[in-house]
């Protein structure tokens, strides 16, 4: 893709100072959230501020002394640096120290710092230097010099010729003593040149990443690389080939004939980055070349949304890649319906704790499983019996409720549905009922419940070929999952759910004829897991047929 509209950082290159390996999680999502922002607004993208960090009184301090020059070895007074204490009495203090003579003086505690500079000529065009010096013990007083001359090119380009760059950034970190400090900086443009500076620290403790966004006719490229060592990179040069890329596809649908235009990004799962966020137009998709040297990549869809409504978002991250594979993401498709997080150790989609019992399922999760950030929904209500008498009704959010309950052990049927999009009968309606045990426990405890995905092949409108045979694939989740499947169900209705009709499993496999152009279908799930625990599921208009 290759759009004007896509998002950079500030003009010139945007130092963001430094932080503690604990900041890095939030530090990553603001920089992510910046970077959608800046493309939904049509601003450029601004930097985090510098981190606050208050000085550390301490029995010795020292002065540093600190000289910059630029590329001709002239005192220059174009540059910003940042000292920041990592260990020692000054493991708490910073300083971004300036003079516009190039010299210029600070004391500070005794203790383990980095340092970071950046330098900017006079001319923009001849780029700008970064020299990071990941170990500065502060034991005496002592001078520094940074010197533009020890700079080399960071020369990282993508296999297509014609492609555009549109921004990068360097990160690095330096761990001493268990505490990790970290510096960056972000490019508008080419002509960044890196260096070391000063002595080696401890093997391994220096870790830096190089970031670099380009946009092509065809697709666009995420090129990162990481490494690991006792210093800080002396320029970088990488021109991969294509064969040595992977390939990460992002299509957005359009169920239902929706129309506009939604936004997607990329960028690696590790570390804090910029990455890359690009307008797609409904229903498209988008192409992206990346390094499988990055590791393990995030990708993301916002759809379009009506004025002074939330867009509508989805994510999968954490994913593999490899060279020369495609691997690809359908956002936002049909069959909508519940889904469990599959992840070890997530959170559990529903909890009795006490006399309380909680429900969190993703009611309305897109075709793959995807769960959205403003589900489209026009009314959810979720009940809960006990001994087959209600306890209550909530109304609200799809999938979400909490009810309080008595002690001793019963027999409960949990009942959540959702009518998408605006209600109209069309538009289908999601219910789940669960039928279980359960009593009050000495600590939290998750209750036993499950869930079952379709997964038709569908195009991007959500729609599928009327009158066809087809084998629509059957997954169950949760309990089941775990415990086993003592029956499974599956029945089908081309008239909104007014009939059923039952329909084969076989290997996993649903087995029926769709209905004739512009019908729907609706799917039914009826489980019973190898203790007893139940589930009938029920999701109308399902898709559509063409």
């Amino acid at each position: 893709m290759n759009d004007s509209s896509t998002p950079h950082p500030t003009a010139g290159p945007t130092n963001t100072g430094a932080g503690t390996g604990t900041a890095r999680p939030a530090r990553r999502t603001l920089l992510r959230a910046l970077a959608l922002a800046g493309v939904v607004a049509g601003t450029s993208l601004s930097a985090l501020p510098p981190v606050a960090t208050a000085s550390a009184a301490a029995p010795e301090t020292y002065t540093l002394t600190i000289r910059h020059l630029d590329r001709a070895g002239t005192a220059t007074g174009g540059y910003r640096t940042n000292v920041t204490g990592i260990s020692g009495p000054g493991a708490e203090a910073s300083a971004s120290p300036y003079d516009a003579s190039g010299t210029v003086t600070v004391r500070l505690p005794k203790g383990r710092y980095l340092l970071d500079s950046t330098l900017n000529g006079a001319d923009a065009a001849a780029g700008t230097d970064w020299i990071v010096q990941p170990r500065l013990d502060l034991d005496h007083d002592m001078s520094v010099t940074v010197d533009a001359r020890t700079t080399a090119p960071v020369d990282v380009r993508p296999p297509d010729s014609g492609a555009r760059y549109l921004h990068s950034m360097a990160f690095v970190e330096a761990t001493h003593d268990g505490t990790t400090r970290s510096a960056n900086i972000m490019m508008s443009s080419t002509g960044l040149r890196v260096a070391h500076l000063g002595p080696s620290a401890e093997s391994g403790s220096v870790k830096e990443w190089i970031d670099t966004y380009w946009s092509g006719d065809r697709a666009d490229y995420a090129l990162g690389y990481t490494f690991t060592s006792a210093r800080a990179l002396t320029g970088l040069v990488r021109h991969p080939a294509a064969a040595s890329l992977a390939t990460v596809k992002v299509r957005a649908a359009a169920p239902g004939g929706a129309a506009g235009t939604g936004f997607v990004d990329i960028q690696p799962s590790a570390g804090p980055t910029v990455g890359l966020v690009q307008p797609l137009p409904l229903p498209g998709t988008a192409t992206f070349l990346v390094t499988p040297e990055r590791g393990r990549w995030d990708v993301g869809y916002a759809g379009p949304a009506a004025p002074d409504t939330p867009p509508n978002r989805y994510a999968a991250n954490d994913f593999a890649v490899r060279a020369g594979a495609t691997t690809t993401h359908t956002f936002d498709n049909a069959v909508f319906g519940p889904a469990l997080d599959q992840a070890p150790g997530a959170r559990p989609a529903a909890v009795r704790d006490g006399d309380t019992l909680s429900l969190d399922v993703p009611l309305l999760a897109d075709g793959e499983g995807h769960v959205p950030s403003a589900p489209r929904f026009h009314g959810a209500t979720t009940t809960l019996h006990r001994d087959g008498v209600l306890v209550g009704t909530r109304q609200g959010e799809p999938g979400r409720a909490a009810f309080a309950t008595t002690p001793g052990r019963a027999s409960y049927r949990l009942t959540a549905t959702a009518a998408r999009g605006d209600g109209t009968p069309a538009s289908g309606r999601v219910t789940a009922s669960w039928t279980f045990t359960s009593a009050a426990a000495p600590r939290p405890a998750a209750l036993p419940l499950s869930t079952v995905r379709f997964a038709p092949a569908l195009d991007l409108d959500g729609t599928a070929p009327a009158g066809a045979l087809v084998r629509v694939p059957v997954t169950v989740q949760g309990e089941a999952a775990r415990t086993g499947v003592r029956s499974l169900a599956v029945s089908m209705s081309a008239d909104g759910g007014a009939t059923w009709t039952r329909v084969p499993v076989t290997d996993g496999r649903a087995g029926f004829r769709n209905p004739g152009p512009g019908g729907t279908v609706s799917l039914r799930a009826e489980l019973t897991d190898t203790v007893g625990n139940t589930l009938t599921q029920t999701q109308t208009h399902a898709y559509r047929t063409r």
